[in-house]
């Protein structure tokens, strides 16, 4: 299409021509994907949530793991939070799992162990917003509902040329009325392939690939050569920098853990001890006196590390140590690695730290 004869037609022309292009292209190009082969209401909901800020490369073994363990919504609600935490471990974003288990119990109690086939009610349950409502109501009921996350706003606000800023509300709620307006009958498949071609196609980092795009000739992005400027988004708010001391203490064979408070930043979760700021040698031993904690030997320093939140970013200083013996005054509790890697959920946070105290727990085995 010439881009004269493109620009004479109205967002809305272009946006009813996309339904049939789309579907033609995901019908042979769609990913293989375990919750793809078997949408089951309840398998669409655990992987609209694990996929919720998460690769999907990276959510495979973790929705396969998941659904052996709990295959169905009533064994989600009756199962220990420790356990859905350390199907969890490594995902991220820990209260995404609580959230689902809260659900699940929601659907137990008030739906009778069923899984509501409404986008209202859908709504209505912990940790589902509007695109994962019209993900699932979509995907496994069919519902004529669209699911804009990320990848559609990109890939609309490119088509039409959009330059509005995408993180603002109105732009998204905006852009739900006009997707809902050209849903096929096919409507999951449709909502897929808008989500499909911005994951695989019309890439958010680096060049789209544009050659490869069944929309390519409706996009007046493309046609300007402007498609990397696209979309517009606000720019974020600068992360805070945090210093932290982690403590690597090591006592029969044993590494110190503890909870992290009911509220906050990996809140409930199990970390390794730490302090706020950046402890000289002097000022950790006096923490750690502070704790109950007696060292069989001086402190040694281990290597620093990094993590990025999405809001907050931990630079981490790191001691570890020998402890005489266990202190029930210093609100730690102790496990073996084969704990460490069986009953407590480790944040990703500290993943930097697993080598090192793999290797302090052999050392002393020897």
């Amino acid at each position: 299409m010439k881009e004269s004869d493109m620009w004479k037609q109205t967002d809305e022309e272009i946006l009813q021509q996309i339904p049939e292009k789309l579907l033609a292209w995901y019908d042979e190009n769609a990913r293989i994907l375990p919750w793809r082969e078997d949408p089951q209401p309840y398998r669409v909901w655990v992987s609209e949530i694990m996929l919720q800020q998460t690769r999907v490369e990276a959510v495979k073994p973790y929705f396969e793991r998941f659904l052996k363990a709990l295959p169905t919504v009533a064994d989600l609600a009756e199962a220990p939070e420790e356990q859905i935490l350390k199907l969890w471990e490594g995902l991220g974003y820990y209260n995404r799992a609580r959230n689902l288990q809260r659900g699940a119990q929601a659907v137990m109690a008030e739906h009778g162990g069923v899984i509501p086939a409404s986008f209202e009610l859908l709504k209505k349950l912990p940790g589902i917003g509007d695109y994962t409502a019209g993900a699932i109501g979509s995907i496994a009921f069919q519902i004529k509902v669209p699911a804009v996350d990320g990848n559609v706003l990109r890939v609309i606000s490119r088509v039409l040329w959009r330059t509005d800023n995408i993180l603002d509300v109105k732009v998204k709620r905006r852009m739900e009325g006009e997707i809902r307006g050209i849903l096929p009958e096919r409507v999951g498949d449709f909502n897929q392939s808008l989500m499909e071609l911005g994951a695989t196609v019309c890439l958010p980092n680096g060049a789209p690939k544009c050659d490869e795009c069944p929309l390519q000739e409706l996009c007046r992005a493309h046609l300007k050569g402007e498609e990397e400027s696209l979309p517009v988004k606000a720019k974020p708010k600068k992360r805070k920098i945090e210093d932290r001391t982690v403590f690597l203490l090591v006592c029969d064979g044993k590494i110190a853990l503890r909870k992290r408070p009911e509220k906050g930043l990996l809140a409930g979760l199990w970390e390794l001890p730490s302090q706020e700021g950046t402890l000289e040698e002097p000022e950790a031993e006096k923490l750690l006196e502070s704790w109950e904690i007696q060292m069989e030997q001086p402190l040694q320093k281990e290597k620093n590390a990094k993590h990025i939140f999405s809001h907050v970013e931990w630079h981490m200083s790191c001691w570890s140590g020998t402890v005489e013996a266990e202190s029930d005054d210093s609100g730690l509790i102790w496990a073996s690695a084969e704990e460490l890697d069986e009953n407590f959920t480790l944040p990703s946070a500290f993943k930097a730290y697993r080598p090192v105290i793999k290797r302090l727990l052999e050392s002393l085995q020897e």
